[in-house]
């Protein structure tokens, strides 16, 4: 037959036990062990009701610091995902020259991650071009301001767009109209043109 646990007030404190002080309970803890030995029908102070509210308080401490380590688990996740996003634009950004085209680092990225090898725009005068030079402006005019449907030149701020912006990266002015991007166009058909009146005479 199993033996009966010792009664409470018959058992030594466990805090005591442990070489701990006592706690004490609040103000608001013992008026509710008072209403709860009220409804029970038993006298107050008693150490029933008593242990009831200390337990009570020790499960809400738990609650409480599951719920700081959860928020906190939440927080360091969003610092990793913020980090890495700010990374990752920072890494763009370097990538990216901001007044048209890209930087070396963004044409070795380019090349690393599709295989292709961009170079540098021509900025050179027209007397100044080789053949090639003449072939790759006028293929580059022709293919970003040629085109018969153009994309937005400028943002809802009247900033350029980055289309807009290609065009300081080969030296020439930066088209905010329809008509200045055609301008460009017209100039690359006149450089191919030449392109091809040199490759003939060779």
């Amino acid at each position: 037959m199993a033996r009966s646990p010792r009664a409470p007030w018959k058992r030594q404190n466990p805090r005591k036990r442990a070489g701990k002080a006592s706690k004490h309970l609040s103000p608001a803890q013992k008026s509710a062990a008072k209403a709860r030995a009220r409804r029970a029908g038993r006298r107050y102070p008693n150490l029933v009701d008593n242990m009831r509210m200390a337990a009570k308080k020790t499960s809400k401490a738990k609650k409480s610091a599951t719920k700081k380590s959860a928020k906190t688990t939440r927080k360091r996740k969003t610092a990793k995902k913020t980090a890495k996003t700010s990374r990752k634009r920072s890494a763009s950004v370097k990538e990216k020259d901001p007044r048209g085209g890209l930087t070396a680092a963004g044409r070795k990225a380019f090349a690393r991650k599709q295989g292709a090898h961009l170079r540098p725009g021509v900025t050179k005068k027209e007397s100044e071009m080789t053949p090639q030079e003449m072939r790759r402006k006028g293929s580059w005019a022709a293919r970003f301001y040629g085109r018969a449907k153009l994309p937005p030149l400028v943002d809802a701020k009247g900033r350029p767009t980055r289309h807009a912006l290609s065009a300081h990266a080969w030296g020439e002015p930066v088209p905010k109209t329809a008509a200045a991007a055609r301008r460009i166009a017209a100039k690359g058909e006149r450089l191919l043109a030449r392109y091809r009146r040199a490759k003939a005479k060779n």
